[in-house]
C-alpha cells in the first residue's frame, strides 16, 4: 500500500499523523511525505535563503527516522494559492509519482491560509491525476484515491470521524518533530512555548477521547467517490 502525506510546511505532517505514517511503516507500507512550501519564512533571524536549505535537511532527517520519502514543491511561505494551475499541477506531478492508496493533507478550515490553499490544491489535484488525457510529466494514476483530513492545530473546529492508535509511536513522532530544529529550538528559546509538550497534549486529548494514551485525529473526505468502506487508516 502506497500512503502520500501532503503538509504544507516542513514540520506540519509530524505535528499533526507522523504516528499514524509510523504505523503505516510497520505495516510494510510505502510512504511518501511531501511539504508544499519550503517554510522560508519561519524565522524571525535566518534569512529566507538558508532557512530554505535548513528546513529541507530538517525535513530529509526527520523522514529517514522512517524510511520514507520526503519531497517538496518548494513554494514560498504566503505564496500558495488553491486556485493556481501552476501549483496544482505540481501537486498533481506529487500524487502520480507517489501513486497513493491513500492520501493525507490538511483540514479546509485549519487556521492559516496556506493550510487552506493546500488542503483545497490536494483535493482538486487528486481528480485532475486521473486524467488520462491531464498531461504533465507523469502517467495518470487509476482511481480516485480516499483522501483523509489531519487535524487542525490545537484541534479546533475539527470534529474528527476516525482515530488512530498512537501510543507505541509517540517517541518517534516526537523525535521526528526534533529534527526541526529552527523551529522547536526558535520556539523555546524566544517564544517560550515547548512545541513538543504542545504536540504532545493534543495526542493525549484526542487519546481520551478514543479510549487510549494517545491518538491523531481524522475525517474522511466526504465527496464521492473518494469515500469507501474498508478501513484505510492504520
Amino acid at each position: 500500500m502506497n500512503v502520500l502525506a501532503v503538509g504544507c510546511h516542513p514540520d506540519d505532517i509530524e505535528v499533526a499523523c507522523a504516528g499514524t505514517l509510523s504505523r503505516y511503516i510497520k505495516q510494510g507500507c510505502r510512504v511518501t511525505m511531501c511539504h508544499v512550501t519550503n517554510g522560508n519564512l519561519g524565522h524571525k533571524i535566518i534569512q529566507k535563503d538558508e532557512l530554505r536549505e535548513i528546513r529541507l535537511k530538517e525535513a530529509k532527517a526527520s523522514g529517514a527516522i522512517l524510511g520514507a520519502e520526503v519531497i517538496t514543491c518548494d513554494i514560498g511561505d504566503l505564496l500558495v494559492y488553491g486556485d493556481m494551475k501552476e501549483q496544482r499541477d505540481a501537486v498533481v506531478e506529487v500524487i502520480r509519482h507517489a501513486k497513493p492508496d491513500v492520501i493525507i493533507t490538511h483540514s479546509p478550515n485549519d487556521y492559516m491560509p496556506d493550510h487552506v490553499a493546500v488542503s483545497k490544491l490536494v483535493f482538486d489535484a487528486s481528480f485532475t491525476a486521473t486524467l488520462p488525457h491531464y498531461e504533465t510529466g507523469r502517467d495518470n494514476t487509476e482511481g480516485l484515491t480516499p483522501l483523509y483530513y489531519m487535524d487542525t492545530l490545537a484541534g479546533l473546529g475539527f470534529t474528527p470521524t476516525e482515530y488512530v492508535d498512537i501510543t507505541d509511536e509517540m517517541e518517534t513522532k516526537l523525535n521526528m518533530l526534533e529534527c526541526h530544529v529552527s523551529q522547536m529550538k526558535w520556539m523555546r528559546d524566544h517564544d517560550k512555548i515547548d512545541f513538543a509538550e504542545f504536540v504532545t497534549s493534543c495526542a493525549r486529548y484526542r487519546g481520551l477521547q478514543s479510549g487510549v494514551k494517545y491518538a491523531e485525529a481524522f475525517t474522511a473526505c466526504y465527496a464521492w467517490p473518494k469515500v469507501t468502506t474498508r478501513r484505510v487508516l492504520p
